[in-house]
């Protein structure tokens, strides 16, 4: 029964379980923020992102150990496995970077997953305290400074309009409606779906007094107008 134990749970598992076990609460925690905001990635993804990489440098540093103790002339280097964790979290954050009309939406949540990862590793290596501060000062500047990037910075803000419809529609007619909003049109792609539609893609900046939905009312209102689609 022993040699079971001893096969199965080693010297070094209650130190691997600890491990991650923090790097599940930690990347949690950012996770949960996320998922509080309902973005594409939220509190699963970034606990299995933060455990993943945590497990990726568990097996860098004790996955080994076997082959080092049983040949003196074996080397090895701890930050290799790790090395790539880091160049290859990269493909997991462009999935939750969305292009919406003409914005792009999600890069800080492809951000907080690739600080996951790191805080997945920085917990495989030990580093707890280092751990524990680095998640504060990410939730700190994903809550607290959201708010007053939201109340200073964004009292102007860039937005789009994504808009189909007939071919007939009046170009001219459209862009009243938004100058009798006092908004700044700032680019205006217009896509020919086929011969009877199209798409057009308006990003203007508004004043924090504009009343997008009674823009967007009023916009739809524009004859051959088929939907209309705001986006941040």
């Amino acid at each position: 029964m022993n040699a079971l134990f001893e096969q199965y749970l080693d010297q070094h598992f209650s130190v691997i379980a600890l491990r991650i076990l923090i790097a599940l609460l930690l990347s949690g925690l950012i996770g949960f923020e996320r998922e509080l905001k309902n973005h594409s990635a939220g509190f699963r993804t970034h606990i299995l992102v933060g455990i993943g990489a945590c497990l990726m440098m568990l097996l860098s540093l004790y996955g080994f150990q076997s082959l080092i103790d049983a040949y003196d002339n074996i080397r090895f280097d701890p930050a290799r496995i790790p090395s790539y964790v880091i160049s290859g979290i990269g493909f997991l954050g462009a999935g939750t970077i969305i292009v919406y009309g003409g914005t792009i939406r999600g890069l800080t949540t492809a951000a907080s997953i690739w600080a996951v990862a790191g805080l997945g590793l920085v917990v495989g290596m030990g580093m707890y305290s280092t751990a524990i501060y680095t998640t504060l000062l990410i939730l700190l500047s994903l809550g607290f400074l959201n708010n007053i990037e939201n109340k200073i910075i964004k009292k102007k803000r860039s937005k789009a309009i994504e808009i189909f419809a007939d071919d007939d529609i009046e170009i001219n007619a459209l862009i009243s409606v938004l100058e009798g909003y006092q908004v700044s049109i700032k680019r205006m792609e217009i896509v020919n779906e086929s011969q009877n539609s199209k798409q057009i893609i308006i990003k203007y900046e508004r004043g924090s007094d504009v009343n997008t939905v009674a823009l967007i009312n009023d916009i739809s209102k524009v004859e051959a107008i088929r939907t209309v689609n705001d986006s941040e």
